[in-house]
């Protein structure tokens, strides 16, 4: 090689062209990294071509045929990654070249090459990436350097699988599914001569386990989480927050996938649909926990119940939402069933005075608990005790004189208005009923009592107060059932859209219904043997 110049194209005529052949053996792929759009690749590139200047007879020296030079000593076409992504165009490690003595050189250099790839994340984590590589000669055009393929035939610029796969390691985030090649012939507006390259194309489908794992499933588990925030009493006062935390863990998800894909406008990642559906749910449920927060704590005082909303809530949504609402209290017959309370220890003659009917056995009394009874199909206590008592002596000798009651006492006309009208308790109305009619009361009573009078009138007041104050408790009860009504009927609705939503957005990707299998396993040797390995202890 002393008077040989590695400067010179290799060719008897400057006008003669050369023809070089190129593959490549992909060994690894190292990194897809999705952010910054970058494919690393571990190739071996192969390179073939032949130089008229390196031919020898084998006889004429000792049988040799073959050569291992250092490549930096002989002219290299100067093939180099046109979408390189780190500045690195051409091999970096010379290793040595072989020679033939036909004048073929053949060199396989190793290199790390990191080529630009446009990522596509619409289907991100269920998605296909379709990356290339394309290598052409930079200073020489077609007329003098013919770049081709190594397993191109004659007549067809594609090469089903371009890329040499037999020493590849598997790799355990991508599945190879396709690698052809294509020879191109390009024109420039600078010059006559077209440049020739080859693209070597590489589909990588992702294995989804990983973000399967990490991904889809804490994301549709919080998506569900959403749903239970109206199982959730009104009550307990945690709805809007547990509502709010749900939105927080959203947003370190959101985070999270803006860490992984590519800050790209063109298209939103399906994960990325995934999420803002999730948050719309969850911001949506946060409106309606608010809504039915508002219902739940409404008072007579401050609403008035609609009667077509006591019809709808209450009447016929529970039965469709398989709601069943305890059964009310029966009222007490007072017919059958004497009522329970304090008795006043009277004279006999005091009940026939007062028209409320003698007590059960031994004798007379004045009872007044009782039963009092519903409004508008509501329920109230029932039997209520008054801690009632008549000072001794009292009535002195002679007994209960005769007592004029008055009549009833007027309510507030706040209670009138709200419960529409206040009735007296059954001992009032029966005490008053005694006044009109004088000659239904005992003789032997001369003058009223004081003490009576009062006690009765205690009793009216305080009877009439527990009535009222059930009326409005039972109101109450009924603003949160229909609380509870909604939040049963908005359980069922976002069930079924959270359901439906994943089902639409994450079944859309095609590679989950793509059953192609590899072809890295099959054409890798590597991937055979290891398979093999593992097939063989389960044999034996």
């Amino acid at each position: 090689l002393s008077n040989y110049n590695r400067l010179i194209r290799p060719v008897g005529n400057n006008s003669d062209r050369l023809t070089s052949k190129m593959g490549l053996r992909l060994s690894q792929l190292i990194d897809v990294n999705l952010k910054n759009q970058i494919m690393t690749t571990n190739v071996w590139v192969e390179q073939e071509w032949n130089d008229y200047k390196l031919k020898w007879n084998p006889d004429d020296y000792g049988g040799v045929d073959t050569l291992h030079v250092p490549s930096e000593h002989i002219w290299l076409p100067d093939i180099v990654l046109y979408n390189n992504a780190d500045g690195n165009y051409e091999v970096t490690i010379m290793t040595k070249a072989i020679l033939h003595h036909t004048g073929k050189v053949v060199w396989k250099p190793p290199a790390i090459y990191k080529s630009f790839c446009e990522i596509d994340v619409e289907y991100f984590p269920f998605d296909e990436q379709k990356c290339f590589m394309k290598f052409g000669s930079w200073t020489y055009d077609g007329y003098l350097v013919d770049l081709r393929h190594i397993a191109q035939s004659p007549d067809s610029d594609t090469i089903d699988v371009g890329i040499d796969l037999q020493d590849y390691y598997l790799s355990v985030e991508w599945d190879i599914m396709r690698v052809p090649a294509v020879r191109n012939e390009k024109f420039y507006s600078c010059c006559e001569e077209p440049y020739p390259d080859i693209i070597f194309n590489i589909t990588l489908r992702r294995k989804t386990l990983f973000y399967t794992v990490n991904l889809i499933i804490p994301c549709v588990g919080i998506s569900f989480l959403s749903v239970l925030v109206f199982y959730l009493p009104s009550d307990s006062g945690e709805k809007v927050s547990l509502c709010i935390s749900i939105l927080l863990s959203l947003t370190v998800f959101f985070l999270l996938l803006a860490e992984i894909i590519p800050p790209t406008s063109l298209t939103v990642p399906l994960l990325g649909k995934y999420l803002l559906f999730t948050m719309v749910l969850v911001t949506l449920s946060v409106v309606v926990t608010i809504a039915v927060l508002n219902v739940n704590f409404r008072s007579p005082v401050t609403h008035r119940m609609r009667p077509w909303v006591h019809r709808l809530f209450i009447q016929m949504l529970p039965k469709v939402l398989l709601i069943e609402r305890p059964k009310k209290d029966d009222a007490v017959d007072e017919e059958d069933e004497a009522p329970d309370g304090v008795l006043l220890d009277t004279p006999p003659d005091v009940d026939k005075y007062l028209g409320l009917g003698g007590g059960g056995g031994g004798g007379g009394g004045l009872s007044l608990g009782g039963s009092v009874g519903g409004v508008g199909g509501k329920r109230f206590s029932a039997d209520y005790e008054l801690p009632l008592a008549l000072p001794a002596g009292a009535f002195g000798d002679q007994g209960l004189p005769p007592l004029p009651l008055p009549l009833p006492l007027p309510l507030a006309a706040a209670d009138d208005d709200l419960f529409g009208g206040a009735a007296a308790c059954p001992a009032a109305a029966a005490a008053a009923a005694a006044a009109l009619h004088p000659h239904d009361v005992s003789p032997s009573f001369d003058k009223p009592s004081h003490e009576m009078e009062k006690t009765i009138e205690d009793a009216r007041f305080i009877a009439q107060h527990v009535k009222n104050k059930d009326k409005f408790e039972s109101v109450e009860e009924d603003w949160k059932y229909v609380a509870m009504v909604l939040d049963r009927l908005f359980l069922w609705i976002f069930t079924i859209a959270c359901v439906m939503g994943t089902a639409l957005i994450i079944l859309q990707a095609p590679s989950l219904y793509d059953t192609t299998r590899p072809i890295d396993i099959k054409y890798s040797k590597i991937a055979k043997k290891k398979f093999m390995m593992m097939m063989g202890p389960e044999e034996g």
